[in-house]
């Protein structure tokens, strides 16, 4: 093998662990803010979460499918492999989960911000759209631990060649 593919190898799998780590990181921070009730808490913790997600996860979401197109060519494993189509079908799943939260992380950031600048408390809007931002969670995470498994495994999947 060459060191081509063991970089290939190495910038994928740091690219799953930085999707995992940024996801289970970001969801736990933002919990922990979002218990305290304390606008200025959750305001800080938005605020840090949309740059994390900016420099992160955003990077990564880019570098993993390129880094997985050129690993499969380099080891010759033809893109139409089930375990490859479940795994891009997956990101797929993981990306249309993402994608609102991004959007609903800077509007929970506003408010929270809002409610500062009034000393008032996390508008009911905020919390709602806390409870949407974490049922987001749990389909796009499931999908990245999902397809962990599949990189790790390459199951005959038997549905596809």
């Amino acid at each position: 093998m060459s060191i081509w593919v063991d970089i290939l190898r190495w910038l994928h799998i740091i690219g799953a662990t930085v999707l995992f780590g940024t996801g289970a990181g970001i969801a736990f921070f933002m919990l922990m803010a979002q218990r305290t009730g304390k606008p200025e808490i959750v305001a800080h913790v938005a605020g840090t979460v949309v740059i994390a997600d900016a420099i992160f996860t955003a990077t990564a979401v880019v570098v993993q499918p390129i880094t997985g197109a050129l690993l499969a060519r380099d080891m010759g494993w033809p893109l139409g492999q089930g375990w490859i189509v479940l795994s891009l079908l997956l990101y797929a799943v993981a990306g249309a989960f993402w994608l609102p939260v991004v959007w609903i992380q800077l509007r929970m950031r506003d408010l929270a911000r809002q409610a500062v600048l009034e000393n008032a408390p996390l508008p009911e809007e905020e919390r709602r759209l806390f409870r949407i931002w974490f049922a987001c969670g749990f389909p796009a995470f499931g999908a990245v631990l999902a397809i962990l498994w599949l990189m790790v495994t390459r199951p005959e999947t038997g549905f596809w060649p």
